[in-house]
């Protein structure tokens, strides 16, 4: 069992993604970074079902490491810090062409509506994308898309988020911290989202109970680090 983890931990890493970090500086107090990442999978980035997430983690540490900006932190029961959706199931994450604030977190997933428009985690009620800025694969065109695989949400006008990957700018106040900055830039993978997870409470059965202890009890560990990139910025 054990092995069949780290087989899969290993797969992820080799042949998933890859990240890196671009123009990372810092002018007027304000570090300025782009993260990129390419989707090295033949199709949409996660795939198969919608309780499967990516996101980007962004951490800047100053000259004494501590730390002064991080967006998209895994915490131990599975939640992603800042990310609406895990906080109020009502709520998501909008697809992010720039980010300013750590409570803002890219996290590339799709996120089901109901036909009054309302979010929800259950297929059968489910009948339209809200968002879906799943990685795109290589060649894939989201202006000629059909319906059944187009994009959906903010990713659709971003001019950055094409076939084969995105780039996302980030802009941080370090003016009160003293450099030179590590950014270090990680891409997270998540089989069960948490929000999937403990929707399923709405709900009494034993049945739905034990899955839920089941997760909680293996939350601080359901994800992983598929890629990881670190620069200096000063």
């Amino acid at each position: 069992y054990k092995r069949q983890i780290q087989q899969t931990a290993a797969n992820l890493r080799s042949s998933t993604a890859t990240v890196s970090l671009a123009d990372t500086e810092v002018t007027g107090g304000t570090l300025r970074a782009e993260v990129e990442i390419a989707n090295l999978a033949g199709h949409k980035l996660p795939s198969a079902y919608p309780s499967r997430r990516v996101w980007i983690h962004l951490v800047v540490t100053d000259a004494n490491g501590s730390s002064v900006f991080d967006s998209g932190r895994f915490n131990n029961d599975g939640s992603i810090s800042g990310n609406a959706n895990d906080e109020d199931a009502s709520r998501f994450e909008p697809h992010y062409q720039t980010i300013d604030s750590p409570d803002q977190v890219q996290i590339y997933e799709p996120i089901l509506g109901t036909p009054d428009g309302s979010t929800t985690t259950v297929l059968l009620s489910a009948s339209t994308y809200l968002k879906d800025n799943r990685l795109l694969p290589r060649g894939f065109d989201k202006k000629t898309a059909d319906q059944e695989v187009e994009v959906h949400g903010g990713a659709r006008d971003d001019h950055d988020f094409v076939g084969g990957g995105d780039r996302v700018r980030y802009t941080i106040n370090v003016s009160k911290a003293e450099g030179p900055f590590i950014v270090e830039a990680e891409l997270w993978y998540q089989p069960i989202g948490h929000r999937w997870a403990h929707n399923l409470g709405d709900q009494e059965a034993e049945e739905i109970e034990r899955f839920i202890s089941y997760y909680e009890e293996a939350a601080g560990s359901s994800a992983v680090v598929v890629a990881s990139v670190k620069a200096v910025a000063d």
